[in-house]
């Protein structure tokens, strides 16, 4: 058993690719098992993630969670900012050009109209709990976006790993907020086409959120919600550190 342990203590990144498939795989089967998939396994992944970093650090003492338990080392780098922003790229060659355009100029418009609204909330948000420094406002501000474009931001701006963490925090919130009640204004909306779940998506835009909102709604607008929540994701990603920073920075002087 020790050859072992040890063996997985020195494949580290291996080990954490294997942790982090049976946290998900644990995540899906308690969507299944607990709201029948309305309350995405993606939201319970990330709970999950929030508990058990929470819990390593207060069994280690250390500053990273599981990354300080030698065995989960890996994790540490499975979520840092390389994999992270790897993610991201991939994610949007994912998408498709020519599908966000058939969602006309109210869709395009969207995507940018959502990052602003969000970034606003947030930032607002932000400076209501006392909040003074712009890179602190505006990195709580992206993640109020999403939780990719908090973190982005922050690590782009020089924010400390707390104020990191809380964007994070509002970016989950926000997409448990997007998931759960998708389904119960999606006919006050008209939420029931390809077009309005293009626009649904990029005013949104928390690819986790939109995705299993629709998924509970009708699963056949799913692709086209994620499509602009994808390009949300890029927008945020561009916008938050550079003009809107900016912004916030011009406000606050």
């Amino acid at each position: 058993m020790d050859s072992v342990v040890e063996a997985l203590t020195k494949l580290n990144l291996i080990s954490a690719f294997v942790f982090v498939g049976l946290v998900i795989w644990v995540s899906y089967w308690l969507s299944d098992v607990l709201s029948k998939g309305k309350f995405h396994g993606s939201a319970i992944a990330i709970i999950l993630g929030l508990v058990l970093a929470y819990v390593g650090g207060l069994v280690t003492g250390g500053e990273k969670g599981l990354a300080d338990i030698g065995l989960l080392a890996g994790v540490g780098v499975l979520g840092g900012a390389m994999f992270r922003d790897f993610a991201i790229v991939a994610t949007a060659f994912g998408a498709d050009l020519e599908d966000f355009k058939r969602s006309g100029f109210v869709g395009m418009m969207s995507v940018v109209l959502g990052v602003a609204l969000s970034f606003v909330v947030g930032a607002l948000v932000a400076v209501a709990f006392g909040y003074t420094d712009p890179v602190d406002i505006s990195t709580i501000g992206a993640g109020a976006a999403t939780y990719i474009v908090g973190p982005v931001t922050g690590t782009a701006l020089g924010a400390s790993s707390e104020v990191i963490a809380l964007s994070v925090g509002a970016g989950l919130v926000k997409s448990i907020l997007v998931m759960v009640g998708t389904p119960a204004v999606a006919k006050y909306i008209g939420l029931n086409n390809t077009k309005s779940a293009m626009i649904f998506g990029g005013l949104m835009g928390t690819t986790s959120g939109v995705a299993g909102g629709l998924a509970a709604t009708d699963p056949r607008l799913v692709p086209y919600g994620a499509l602009t929540a994808t390009f949300y994701t890029g927008m945020g990603c561009l916008l938050a550190p550079s003009v809107l920073y900016l912004i916030v920075r011009s406000l606050a002087a």
